[in-house]
């Protein structure tokens, strides 16, 4: 066994180095102080527990805000919360309730944890009324599949940083949902959730990284070990191996393991039955070999130059395009577009799609090679007019996006492209040490295609190697699976779009079945030729529990995607069930932790944002081109940025790519005063936002919440709400209020006349009391008309 050691960069100045902008108490910088990474892989899939440290420097109590990556397949099972002499286990809860529940908390002086996911791969953590001096630890628990890259190799990659995205459409206005450096946009109306502040270049290491991999083929025959972006260690005990990242590392990038695998069978079935009940999950691998029949193609190849793309990543990208473009044939047809905020198109070949001669293949590479990186990433026009180029034709249609998929509007983009796309099939190719795997992953799935991820030129050889067999023709399409003699529930395959099968390239089909773990599953397809093909595989039982929460994780982001794309209206009801029934997170619940001791005086505590690392190789690019336009939302105002610092996209629209404001904290041994870069941690509007509200008070804001459930609720649940729930929070925060001398006047009557609901009342009784309790708590918190909750679908 073998462990390739990449060399790294010249290393970050010194911890003494304090650099520009550093924010300094007597006891510490920021809150987050430690991130720890421990997986064990057993076989093709790893159980990870994440370990996030955080620590109060002030002499107040603290809300740290901390918004971070995590892989986009995994599944997060359990949250625990650990402080002083105290453990907590977090639940798993609808989100608004969730949401509710944790304002409660901190307002009610307990401490709380929340975790809730923005993108598949981008997720927040709150943690409150962290005592001064104190240290609170969160244990965060995921499944992990690892992806097959061919027939003889699979990645375990683990994002460590979340990098700046380009976030298109108009301000809207009202309150923030999140405390990111972005304003929310029609495009993206979760931006300021998804937007970190970045660390200032020069700033020491303010986060201690660890990172430990134990790896057990499990009977597979691993052949190699190879760590892409960092500096490893290896320790051989028996059948396990474990590798160690050295100590001192930054988090900036994506830590990625690649296990090689000799040549093994090719097709297998794993049946696991639940503890109770009758039902189970199964997982069915299909490693296809042999060669197709090729055909006459259409291809649409897009490439993004946005300002993101500086330095490496455009050299990769160019190299990538001009290598798929030298794949075509004189039957094929072709076009190519690159992009920024404007689309452009190699000189003499029109708008067309143009025959893919010697000469014709000469002028793409041609325009490739003058490409460089410069403006913003409008994503949206040109793969839209891919699509157009590739409408009505009758020959097998394929789009190739060549990107580090850098946006925050991917909701917009699945939602206008998924009707689009019927008969075509995406493939993604991402390039960035930070890559939104997300993103790429959900486009190539509503596309029928694969996504391949690039995190160095070293890396690309052999990425394009698998892109050309991606792009050819396929083995077998128009995929159906059949049982024989196991019974598969019904809509519970995943990936719901089973596409097309390529030479090398594995599919992984997981979904639920009912009776004995026994029985049989083929997958069956059409040739290249126009024959019948076929795979097939008998079950063997196992107890993986992570088989079946991999699967769920599977199946909601199919729930997920058909709600964005604008699915059957029970969708949201269907994902929450599914996500509570197996205690998997999704976008629409969320793990809440609540201590039940009082630790503090109530009110909202001082408030900080974690900031991230600035990702690694991203650099200042070439000014943007005066001409633009953005279809489809409307563009950023021309604000002039503030000049990027090192690392930094220039380009990108001032919300997502200048700098964070300096840090403005205490000198040593002060009381802090204000946030850090400016921010609130979700509990108001951004400073000096038009149409903004005034920022709520802890009573206000956990009312709020309460607002927010109320109006979501169903007629036949109002009743059990407003009297077994609503009437004890209103006592509390009465009691609360009136113990700090505030006037609770209309709470009291609120309460009062609630109190005279009976259960048996009809329901346009129970209505009345219902709609006069919202105008009650609208006028109390003073909220503007509510918009949809951020992680909703807009009407």
């Amino acid at each position: 066994m073998t462990v390739r050691i990449l060399p790294l960069p010249e290393t970050e100045p010194a911890a003494s180095d304090r650099g520009l902008g550093a924010l300094s108490t007597d006891k510490g910088n920021l809150p987050l102080d430690s991130v720890g990474v421990h997986a064990s892989i057993t076989g093709l899939a790893a159980g990870i527990e994440v370990v996030q440290g955080f620590r109060n420097p002030f002499d107040m109590p603290l809300e740290a805000t901390y918004i971070f990556p995590l892989p986009d397949r995994a599944a997060v099972t359990a949250l625990r919360m650990e402080a002083a002499d105290r453990v907590i286990e977090g639940t798993l809860k609808e989100r608004a309730q969730a949401r509710q529940d944790y304002d409660a908390a901190i307002a009610a002086g307990r401490r709380a944890a929340i975790a809730e996911e923005d993108r598949p791969d981008v997720f927040s953590m709150r943690v409150g009324n962290i005592l001064p001096g104190e240290r609170v630890t969160i244990r965060l628990t995921l499944d992990q599949p690892l992806p097959h890259e061919s027939a003889s190799s699979a990645t375990f990659r683990f994002p460590l940083v979340v990098a700046p995205r380009y976030i298109p459409g108009a301000p809207l206005d009202g309150e923030r949902t999140g405390p990111g450096v972005a304003d929310d946009t029609d495009a993206v109306p979760d931006a300021s959730r998804i937007s970190p502040p970045v660390l200032l270049p020069g700033f020491p290491n303010p986060v201690r990284l660890a990172v430990t991999v134990d790896i057990d083929a499990a009977g597979l025959p691993l052949t190699a070990i190879r760590s892409a972006l960092h500096v490893v260690g290896e320790e051989a005990d028996g059948d396990r191996t474990t590798i160690r990242l050295q100590p001192g590392e930054r988090l900036d990038r994506d830590f990625i393991l690649r296990l090689d695998f000799a040549p093994h069978e090719a097709a297998a079935l794993c049946l696991v039955p639940d503890e109770a009940g009758d039902e189970g999950t199964f997982n069915f691998t299909v490693l296809p070999s042999g060669d197709a029949r090729p055909s006459p193609r259409d291809v649409v190849l897009v490439l993004d130059r946005s300002g993101s793309m500086h330095g490496w990543k455009m050299v990769a990208a160019r190299r990538a395009a001009a290598r798929i473009v030298d794949t075509l044939r004189a039957e094929d047809r072709f076009a190519v577009l690159s992009f920024d905020t404007v689309i452009e198109r190699p000189r003499d070949l029109g708008a067309a799609l143009a025959d893919g001669t010697d000469r014709n293949r000469f002028r793409a590479v041609e325009h490739l090679a003058t490409l460089d990186a410069r403006g913003g990433t409008e994503m949206l026009t040109p793969l839209d007019e891919g699509c157009r180029l590739l409408a009505d034709s009758t020959r097998d249609r394929v789009l190739v996006l060549i990107t580090d998929g850098q946006v925050g509007n991917e909701d917009q983009l699945l939602a206008h492209l998924e009707p689009r796309l019927h008969g075509v099939r995406v493939h993604t190719v991402g390039i960035d040490q930070a890559v939104n795997a997300g993103f790429l992953n959900r486009l190539a799935s509503i596309g029928r295609g694969r996504c391949e991820l690039v995190e160095s030129e070293d890396r690309l050889d052999e990425a394009m190697e698998h892109i050309h067999h991606r792009i050819a023709a396929p083995i077998a399409t128009g995929l159906t699976l059949q049982a024989d003699g196991l019974e598969i529930v019904p809509d519970s395959v995943a990936p719901a779009r089973l596409g097309a099968l390529f030479p090398g390239v594995p599919l992984v089909i997981t979904g639920r079945f009912r009776g004995s773990p026994s029985g049989a599953l083929s997958i069956r397809g059409t040739a290249s030729d126009g024959t019948p093909w076929e795979q097939r595989a008998t079950g063997i039982t196992s107890t993986d529990r992570a088989t079946t929460s991999i699967w769920a994780r599977a199946h909601l982001r199919d729930l997920e995607d058909r709600y964005t794309v604008g699915g059957a209206d029970d969708l949201e009801r269907r994902i929450v069930e599914t996500s509570l029934r197996f205690g998997v997170l999704c976008r629409f619940t969320a793990f809440v932790a609540v201590d039940s001791r009082v630790v503090t005086e109530g009110g909202t505590p001082h408030q900080v944002v974690q900031p991230v690392e600035s990702p690694r190789g991203w650099a200042a690019p070439a000014p943007a081109p005066r001409a633009a336009h953005a279809a489809f939302a409307a563009a950023p105002a021309p604000i002039a940025p503030p000049p990027a610092p090192s690392g930094m996209p220039a380009g990108m629209p001032p919300s997502a790519s200048a700098a964070p404001p300096p840090y403005s904290g205490p000198a040593p041994g002060a009381p802090p005063s204000g946030r850090p870069f400016g921010r609130s941690a979700g509990r108001g509007p951004a400073p000096g936002r038009s149409g903004s509200v005034p920022a709520l008070t802890g009573f206000q804001q956990e009312l709020s919440n309460v607002l927010d459930r109320l109006r979501e609720l169903p007629e036949d649940q109002r009743a059990h709400y407003l009297l077994a729930e609503l009437i004890p929070m209103l006592d509390s925060i009465i009691q609360r209020m009136e113990a700090q001398y505030l006037d609770a006047t209309t709470l009291v009557t609120l309460r009062d006349d609630l109190r005279r609901l009976q259960p048996t009342a009809d329901q346009p009784t129970i209505n009345d009391h219902w709609s006069r309790t919202i105008q009650v708590l609208t006028d109390f918190t003073g909220q503007t008309p509510p918009r949809t909750p951020f992680w909703k679908r807009r009407k």
